[in-house]
């Protein structure tokens, strides 16, 4: 195989899927180095940078914000130049070079601007690996395109189960410091695997688009349902130990134990959900996974004992499997021609979900963490409301699912 070769003629969905075997493994290098200094990044900068708290908060909301505005530009560019593969190593080599600089770096406002430059544009791997997994499968005939990717965003979601824990060790062996060349080192074996493995894909073929405001219009919305119900996870998971320790007097270590189960039963969802997708609307899928998220955060705010939101883990492994794993495939399904730009636009939910979500943890504190899921569920509700609205105006919508 020899890098930088145009992908000219389809072939067999086969060929298609074992091109995605390269992708499986650099979507796990780059979710184990998001995932072993991610949850980590505040306690890096409160004890290591010795960062006020102000300049924390501000730290984590540059960041973010830096990427999204990365991600986008570059997912714009990406599907009118048959550059993808570039971006792809380029995002990983800025990943490798702002970890290291990360692992010697103590001044701020240096770390403030690798955050904003290279850390940003490393966030480009994560759409971009989607974009490329939807054009080889389109280019190549295959019909199961929401599957594979699916799959490929499962992958991931291993990567944070094992991520964290592997996190813990390495600051009880070397540090900050061996944290941090361990990410670079993910980031590196990436980079590899894309210079090595990976061949260059043409431009999206010509699509014929609905009427732009209309299509707009519910790419929009959808975007938007996303992120509501993002930001409904991302509280789910900063107020569970609270929830339990401080409402239904539980041990905090429970909070750990609940979310992964959760972790661990959304991985063999999404590989169902997945499956699924060969067979029903891709549209139908999401709007039943959110509308069991509501039903999950209802009964949560509802409970009495920890053992009972255990139980309920089902639930929201559920829909976190049907509206995550699917999500991306979606908005790509929306956006025909366009795969760089939807997945950046339903990756981009994530960092608007979090920045949604703080002001909605301050109030809990004042108001009671029994009040933070009753605001889930609410979020949930309003990203199922703006899904099914949507769903049927995309039922008119000219759309390709690859």
């Amino acid at each position: 195989m020899v890098s930088g070769v145009s992908v000219e003629a389809p072939s067999s969905s086969t060929s298609a899927q074992r091109t995605l075997v390269p992708l499986g493994i650099i979507f796990f290098f780059v979710g184990m180095s998001v995932a072993v200094v991610g949850p980590f990044l505040s306690l890096f900068l409160s004890t290591e940078v010795k960062a006020a708290p102000a300049m924390v908060a501000a730290f984590l909301v540059a960041g973010p914000l830096a990427s999204m505005v990365s991600s986008s530009l570059l997912g714009r560019l990406s599907d009118r130049r048959p550059i993808r593969r570039r971006l792809l190593l380029t995002a990983a080599l800025a990943g490798f070079t702002g970890a290291v600089a990360t692992a010697f770096v103590r001044e701020y406002w240096i770390l403030l601007a690798l955050t904003m430059t290279l850390t940003a544009l490393s966030g480009a791997l994560f759409p971009q690996s989607f974009a490329y997994a939807r054009e080889v499968l389109s280019q190549r005939g295959s019909t199961r395109a929401a599957m594979s990717i699916s799959t490929l965003r499962m992958v991931f979601s291993v990567a944070w189960v094992a991520g964290p824990p592997v996190a813990a060790l390495l600051l009880q062996a070397g540090g900050f410091r061996v944290l941090y060349l361990t990410a670079a080192a993910m980031y590196a074996l990436a980079a590899a695997v894309i210079f090595l493995r990976l061949d260059e894909v043409s431009p999206p073929a010509h699509h014929e688009r609905p009427p732009a405001r209309r299509a707009g219009a519910v790419v929009w919305c959808t975007v938007g349902a996303f992120a509501v119900m993002q930001a409904a996870g991302v509280l789910n998971v900063q107020a569970m130990s609270l929830y339990l320790g401080h409402v239904l007097h539980a041990q905090v270590r429970d909070a750990g134990l609940i979310l992964g189960l959760c972790a661990a039963l959304e991985i063999p969802l999404m590989l169902g959900f997945g499956a699924l997708s060969t067979r029903y609307p891709l549209r139908r899928l999401i709007v039943l996974g959110a509308g069991v998220g509501v039903v999950y955060y209802t009964l949560v705010a509802l409970v009495s004992h920890s053992w009972q939101i255990a139980a309920l883990q089902v639930l929201n492994a559920s829909f976190i499997a049907a509206v995550q794993g699917l999500g991306i495939s979606y908005v790509q399904e929306l956006l025909p021609g366009e795969p760089g730009r939807a997945a950046t636009l339903a990756g981009n939910a994530f960092p608007v979900a979090s920045l949604l979500a703080g002001p909605v943890m301050g109030l809990s504190a004042d108001l009671g963490y029994r009040y933070a899921y009753v605001a889930v569920a609410v979020l949930c509700l309003l990203g199922f409301l703006l899904l099914v609205a949507t769903a049927s105006r995309h039922r008119a919508v000219p759309a390709t699912s690859g």
